[in-house]
């Protein structure tokens, strides 16, 4: 379970693009999470994701995991379309919360919900929402995740694991209460209102010296770091310690005995930047009270990745083979 490894989609997946098209300004890529085209004298920003993991909040979270893949090339996504795919056994309620969901959480990104299709399919266990988000802006007025530079230091915002400890914390509470108190599991859970980087993007953006954006999602912090590498084909040095780890994480992980660094992490934004404007950008997230670390910087070599830690000693930086929160909802 998980994304498709980097090397299939160069070997396979890639290969099979359909006819060429000069309007494509940017299409598939490693580690990039949405399509530039152009359109008249503008160009269309989109991106497409599935929701797959959570059931409670998965209308909430199709509209704000889409928003943040378009927000992080700088600009504020205004259009979103869905696929929902429902078990057998849904009824007129199922489909109502969903679309209750989705139309609240639109409504609040200022995000105009133009279509989609539902259907129910056969043998699906929980429901599964496609999104696509999509925006519209004017020529370079954008950056991608392929835009890192050697020497670029790396902010994160926000913490590691936010979204797979705000759906552990509500998917699986009853096996979590036996070892954590309920305060904690509601402030967990509450880690769903932190899920949009649409604000943080932006505002980095308007800011100046971002080269490159990408909001980490499965595989957590770490994989996030490898696809930005991956995009721009370089290495990076991160300081372990620099990575927050909020409490509620830190014991929901320990209960699961899995890696807030592998866990899910929308909510987070991992932003490459220009070495003479990255404290201005985290001084100007934390104006609005967005939390930001400078957790590293990106290397010219990309076989060099590698965490930090305190006391000197570097060690591999993980690539995840598959999201920590399967590990946990399989318990």
């Amino acid at each position: 379970m998980g994304k498709v490894p980097p090397e299939v989609l160069k070997d396979v997946v890639f290969k099979h693009l359909g006819a060429d098209n000069s309007d494509v300004v940017l299409g598939p890529a490693l580690g990039v999470d949405g399509a530039i085209v152009k359109v008249g004298d503008k160009v269309l920003i989109s991106s497409m994701d599935p929701i797959t993991g959570a059931m409670q909040r998965i209308g909430f979270l199709a509209v704000n995991i889409n928003a943040n893949d378009v927000a992080t090339f700088g600009v504020r996504p205004t259009f979103f379309s869905s696929c929902l795919l429902l078990p057998e056994d849904s009824n007129e309620k199922v489909v109502e919360e969903i679309c209750r969901q989705i139309g609240l959480a639109a409504r609040n990104l200022g995000i105009a919900v133009i279509g989609g299709h539902s259907e129910v399919t056969p043998e699906l266990q929980r429901p599964i929402i496609v999104g696509c988000a999509m925006a519209v802006t004017a020529p370079g007025k954008y950056v991608t995740a392929a835009g890192s530079k050697p020497g670029d230091k790396l902010i994160l915002t926000k913490g590691t694991g936010l979204e797979g400890t705000a759906v552990l914390a509500t998917e699986k509470r009853e096996a979590l209460r036996t070892k954590l108190d309920d305060d904690l599991l509601d402030s967990a859970a509450s880690f769903y209102d932190k899920i949009s980087v649409v604000k943080e993007a932006v505002l980095a953006y308007n800011y100046g010296g971002v080269s490159a954006m990408h909001d980490p999602t499965e595989g957590g912090v770490a994989n996030g770091i490898h696809e930005l590498a991956d995009a721009a084909g370089l290495g990076v040095k991160i300081y372990k310690d620099k990575i927050y780890v909020h409490k509620e994480t830190v014991e929901i992980c320990r209960f699961f005995k899995i890696d807030p660094l592998q866990l899910i992490s929308s909510g987070a934004l991992l932003i490459s930047a220009d070495p003479r404007f990255a404290d201005g950008i985290k001084r100007e997230l934390e104006s609005h009270l967005i939390r930001a670390e400078i957790i590293g910087e990106f290397l010219k070599d990309p076989l060099d990745r590698f965490f930090v830690s305190k006391d000197g000693t570097m060690k591999p930086l993980v690539r995840p083979a598959c999201d920590h929160l399967w590990f946990a909802l399989k318990q």
